[in-house]
């Protein structure tokens, strides 16, 4: 899917706009602080019917107001059957989504009709930071492919939540029950998490090489908490004999919510000795396995891949990298969408062909490049 146009109103600090979108590449062109980035996070707040740069909706409408709203259609590309999808939120605080003029009530439905793949410079986390943050993008990644991956992370974390509750308030009676829904749903996530480490074994290695070309594999390794091919009554087992450590932590120590990913080169774990630049390559590499993957998976007869926001990304790479890179991204023909953030001094016209749509930017301004 593609979005055709967008309409934008109160939001951040983008002047109220109607848009045309329907290209396979969308180059956004300013400085800093323009508003390049607060569009591409108006495209996904459409996507999933929340922010990746906040999870405080009142941070989203312009200065000095209190609601805000997005309108957009998407498509297929080249496909007069449109979707509406629009996001509205009021002052009293209340946000609505509506696909087709009809509220949702689980944004979970949103990921089944156009999700969005983002690439920042926050994604460094994933190959960089702690464990927590590794294994939000392959929880991200997992809802994105199966649909009921969503659901059954937060039966876990329900379940979690009232455990480590029991914990701390000494009300020990009713572990096992608790013990035997979070072996029944943490075995589960495992199998999910399983499968999706297989999925990247197949492409990872390959494509962080093809950019990097390091000459030595740098692999994705899954460590679960659990034992790893445990049943559920094994892991309710494992769970009883810990018990005794839960219970003077006060929290529960073992489980999918303590599971990491751990990148690998040369049998040593490569975020501890791999440069910012290697780990930055990692984090790209993620996002373009995940593209890939959510298109072969999507379940439809040709591949259909999700849009792709690439915020300012392509300063982190030197020029031959940057090639080697946009070699990895979806082909055009292939009905893709991509939208690009570039400062005006970048080479962004060896990118462009009389396909893209480009954008000048300024104090929440857009207007057309005409004539590329």
């Amino acid at each position: 899917m593609a979005f055709e146009q967008i309409r934008i109103a109160r939001f951040r600090n983008i002047e109220e706009t109607e848009l045309k979108l329907g290209a396979g590449n969308i180059f956004l062109l300013g400085e800093n602080g323009q508003g390049k980035t607060n569009f591409l996070e108006a495209l996904y707040c459409l996507s999933y019917g929340n922010s990746f740069r906040t999870h405080q909706d009142r941070e989203l409408p312009m200065h000095g107001n209190s609601e805000f709203l997005l309108r957009a259609a998407w498509s297929e590309l080249n496909s007069p059957a449109q979707e509406q999808i629009s996001l509205r939120y009021s002052i009293e605080g209340r946000k609505e989504v509506r696909l087709n003029e009809k509220p949702l009530t689980d944004r979970k439905e949103l990921v089944a009709h156009n999700p969005a793949v983002v690439f920042c410079h926050e994604d460094l986390a994933f190959a960089a930071g702690v464990p927590e943050e590794r294994r939000f993008f392959f929880d991200q990644c997992a809802g994105m492919l199966w649909l009921e991956y969503i659901d059954l992370l937060r039966f876990y974390r329900r379940v979690l939540k009232h455990r480590n509750m029991a914990l701390k308030t000494d009300t020990f009676s009713i572990l096992d029950t608790l013990d035997e829904q979070l072996a029944h749903y943490g075995h589960e996530i495992m199998a999910y998490r399983k499968k999706l480490s297989q999925l990247f074994a197949q492409r990872f290695p390959e494509s962080y090489e093809r950019v990097s070309r390091l000459g030595t594999e740098v692999a994705i390794h899954y460590v679960s908490s659990w034992p790893e091919e445990a049943s559920v009554s094994e892991i309710i087992e494992v769970l009883a004999e810990r018990r005794s450590k839960d219970i003077e932590a006060a929290t529960s120590l073992s489980g999918p919510h303590r599971d990491r990913w751990i990148f690998i080169r040369e049998g040593r774990n490569f975020s501890t000795f791999a440069s910012t630049g290697q780990l930055r390559l990692a984090s790209l590499i993620l996002r373009i396995v995940q593209v890939h993957l959510y298109a072969e998976l999507s379940g439809s007869e040709m591949p259909r891949f999700p849009v792709l926001l690439l915020d300012d990304v392509l300063l982190e790479l030197d020029v031959a990298k940057r090639r080697r890179f946009f070699s990895l991204l979806p082909e055009q023909k292939s009905g893709a969408q991509a939208v690009f953030t570039f400062l005006p001094e970048e080479p962004w016209h060896e990118y462009a062909d009389d396909t893209t749509i480009v954008y000048r930017v300024s104090d929440g301004r857009f207007s057309r490049e005409e004539g590329l």
